[in-house]
């Protein structure tokens, strides 16, 4: 697994104490994990997987089945507390994550139900969240003002189910009610500039994102600026700036937030139906999870979540205790795998993923986590260099068990680059189409563009490096990716060969 920085204890004791069955209720784009009842696990199933249909049939998306691992995974815990616990958050307001990552994007919320609907609950989270997944997955690579995209998120955010089978998309986001009521506004200005005051040091809750569904919501189904959105993103298409667009598109900005506070005030606001005769939902299939399984699923939570290595020391004996209770389950053992590949011991998740795979020879895990323990071995000198060769061959073998999971074609590229060599014309493809199937992926996204800028694909990086350093949300890429794309268009400008880059290598 990719290390990240969380600071959590172990959620050993607090799920393994635990009486309750843990299910596996799976859709064709989700699979969740949870402990309460399959009844309403199974109904929350149907809503995201409608959801998820409402938006293909309102957006005239194809509806091509994702491999499965590139489906999201939501775990489901016990109270937002958990969240922030598996999460080492100190912020309150956080009742949910979503993590975006090639091969395994997950979803961490609370149990399901209770919450009001003027409440930011972790259903609703998850909705925003994959709006946002949705929208980079299949609508866009192009990047847009913060406020246009957390605005496009909060209006599918509030969705509502009807009993017949239709979906309400762009109901009122009442869990935004409160914010707009009583929490500080952002100034006109600075919310429609590229990153809404996101890199201004803020010490306060502000309305930032019920502002933003306000104005999306206006602007889509307002009957007072119509053609204004579609003009706005015309705008920024043609290198307006953020201001420039909004200010041709909306006109005075004094009267644009005159025009949203009436907005906010009406009584009735206009929603979109979506027709359940017009969605195909695939059944929702639903399996209890098997004893070893149930007691390694909170190991795995973490494990899937990102663990930092003296984390990972910290799991690896509860880890070996279950295995230990279960040696005949492929799923335990390679869990196993992976917390013993998280906490540097390369031969034992070796060891562990033979076991499984001897058991299970498609268990895809397993594949990745004794492909990663090689590499591991090979780049710490412990094998010769030679032995990419091998490394290589494990990767194939993880693709041929999962033929569209992105890992194994990132993992295969990566192995010439560590080797030293020039990756073959088939490694790239098979990166690219990596990121094709994993767009929202920054690192995969990083590796294509550098890529390509050493094959001298100027343009095609440009392309690709546009989302990466005009993100709304800043992340780890951002400022160098930046930098790169204003290097690779002055240079592309001038007619000039661009400086090869050396691809990262994580």
């Amino acid at each position: 697994m990719r290390y990240i920085a969380l600071g959590c204890a172990s959620l050993f004791l607090w799920v393994a104490t635990a009486k309750a069955e843990w299910l596996e209720v799976s859709g064709d784009h989700f699979v969740i994990y949870s402990d309460q009842s399959e009844k309403v696990v199974t109904r929350f199933a149907e809503r995201l997987e409608r959801f998820h249909g409402a938006m293909a049939h309102l957006f005239v998306k194809s509806q091509n089945k994702p491999g499965p691992s590139n489906r999201v995974t939501v775990f489901v815990v016990s109270s937002s507390a958990k969240v922030r616990k598996v999460t080492g958050t100190q912020n309150r307001f956080v009742s949910g994550i979503y993590i975006p990552r090639a091969g395994s994007s997950v979803a961490v919320i609370p149990r399901i139900g209770g919450a009001s609907t003027y409440e930011l609950s972790g259903e609703t989270i998850l909705y925003h969240e994959y709006a946002h997944h949705f929208m980079i997955a299949g609508l866009t690579d192009r990047t847009y003002p913060r406020w246009f995209t957390e605005g496009f998120a909060e209006f599918f955010a509030g969705v509502r189910f009807k009993d017949d089978g239709s979906v309400l998309l762009g109901a009122p986001a009442t869990h935004r009610f409160a914010e707009l009521v009583y929490a500080p506004e952002v100034p006109i200005l600075r919310f429609l500039d590229f990153d809404g005051g996101a890199s201004e040091k803020k010490f306060t809750y502000d309305s930032f994102y019920g502002q933003s569904w306000l104005l999306f919501h206006y602007l889509q189904m307002g009957s007072g600026r119509k053609g204004q959105l579609s003009e706005y993103q015309r705008l920024l298409a043609t290198g307006r700036s953020a201001l420039q667009a909004a200010e041709g598109a909306f006109g005075d900005f004094t009267q644009l937030e005159k025009d949203m506070d009436a907005y906010m005030r009406q009584r009735r606001i206009n929603v979109i139906n979506i027709d359940g005769a017009g969605l195909t939902i695939a059944p929702i299939t639903v399996r209890k999870l098997r004893p070893g399984e149930a007691a390694m699923m909170p190991i795995m939570i973490e494990s899937k979540v990102g663990v930092s290595r003296e984390e990972a020391l910290g799991l690896v004996p509860d880890a070996r205790k279950v295995a230990a209770l279960h040696r005949d389950d492929p799923a335990v053992l390679s869990a196993l795998a992976e917390a013993e590949f998280d906490a540097g011991n390369d031969d034992a998740a070796i060891a562990a993923a033979d076991a499984a795979l001897a058991i299970d020879p498609k268990n895809i895990n397993a594949h990745l986590q004794k492909g990663y323990a090689l590499a591991n071995k090979v780049e710490s000198g412990v094998l010769p260099k030679e032995s990419w060769k091998d490394v290589r061959g494990q990767f194939i073998k993880a693709n041929a068990a999962e033929n569209d999971h992105p890992v194994p074609l990132v993992r295969f590229y990566l192995s010439y680059l560590n080797q030293g060599e020039r990756p073959t014309e088939n490694a790239i493809d098979g990166l690219e189409w990596a990121m094709q199937l994993a767009p929202f992926d920054a690192s995969l996204r990083w590796l294509v563009a550098q890529q390509m800028i050493s094959d001298e694909r100027y343009q095609d990086a440009i392309q690709v490096l546009g989302p990466l350093a005009y993100s709304p949300h800043p992340g780890e890429y951002t400022d160098v990716a930046r930098e790169l794309l204003k290097k690779v268009e002055a240079e592309l400008d001038e007619g000039q060969r661009a400086s090869p880059v050396s691809p990262a290598v994580e």
